[in-house]
């Protein structure tokens, strides 16, 4: 005999445990995409290890799309308006700035690359108001400076060893060019068609426009088990997964929330650079790193929407 079912109640420990949860997995979504990101520099100098510079930026794209492809939502059709949009999408957002960081990481350490991506917001919010025709308020204006200062402290040592590192954080400040106006013109597209479905298609293009340089040096590879599981964790987790995790959290929280996730990239990049790979850092630049950490935050804070009272 089937036993005999009480009526349901909530104790208040039950209550009191719902909201935490809930905030436990903002968080987690939160900071996974930025941890994400953060690694996938020291990723890219193990992939680089096997592979030449233009062959982990397609096989990345190859992990990443066919990833991807196993996510519905990311098969959705998009407005066929839009499909221009996303072709610049796949050349401003991933084929050119994720070319540029294997090469330079040539010639600079991956925590410098990491910790100089701090920067990016800079890049966003100039092009914004490049964008809008108007000059941003002295509130943005003050954490523009701030960050720049912090980038400009980051990149000094480097600038100073030698013209090959300064070839390689030229890349770097090209490939953060590149993001700031490719995150403008991704938020409209996004908006109206969703992130997954977009960053989908731009993958595809990305995939086309790297695969001229990227298969010939895919198929001289010198392989080892660690370029591997790099490769697999760079394609899958920092090119797929990141996108999706994001995708759900700006849903949860908001965009202008779920963009704090970039605070965690220069730091998760700068301890694994040092502690997987023994990097040297010169201290000013983790200085810097902290300034332009504070300028993005001086940027996001006065671009966020005035309280209701």
């Amino acid at each position: 005999m089937p036993e005999t079912t009480q009526p349901a109640t909530l104790s208040a420990s039950t209550v009191a445990e719902e909201p935490s949860i809930s905030g436990l997995l903002d968080w987690t979504l939160l900071a996974l995409p930025g941890l994400i990101w953060g690694a996938s520099f020291l990723f890219i100098a193990e992939g680089l290890e096997a592979l030449a510079p233009d062959g982990v930026t397609f096989l990345r794209f190859i992990i990443g799309f066919l990833t991807l492809s196993f996510v519905p939502a990311a098969r959705r059709p998009v407005s066929p308006g839009d499909r221009g949009g996303i072709v610049w999408l796949g050349v401003l957002w991933l084929a050119f700035p994720m070319s540029m960081f294997p090469h330079a990481e040539q010639h600079v350490s991956s925590a410098l690359t990491g910790m100089l991506n701090g920067a990016v917001p800079l890049f966003a919010t100039s092009v914004a108001c490049v964008i809008a025709r108007r000059l941003p308020s002295l509130a943005v204006v003050v954490g523009l400076f701030v960050g720049l200062s912090g980038a400009i402290l980051i990149a000094w040592p480097s600038i100073g060893a030698g013209s090959n590192s300064t070839s390689g954080v030229l890349m770097i400040m090209a490939a953060l060019a590149s993001y700031g106006v490719a995150i403008n013109l991704a938020r409209p597209l996004q908006q109206r068609n969703g992130a997954l479905p977009v960053v989908w298609r731009a993958l595809a293009v990305a995939l086309v426009v790297t695969a001229p340089l990227g298969i010939p040096a895919l198929l001289n590879a010198r392989w080892s088990l660690r370029a591997v599981l790099a490769m697999l964790a760079l394609g899958t987790l920092g090119t797929a997964v990141a996108n999706v995790v994001m995708a759900i959290a700006a849903g949860r929280i908001g965009a202008a929330r779920a963009s704090a996730t970039t605070f965690l990239i220069p730091v998760v990049a700068l301890a694994l650079g040092v502690a997987i790979r023994g990097e040297q850092v010169a201290a000013v630049s983790v200085i810097g790193g902290v300034v332009c950490l504070v300028g993005a935050w001086l940027i996001r804070r006065a671009s966020l929407p005035a309280p209701v009272k």
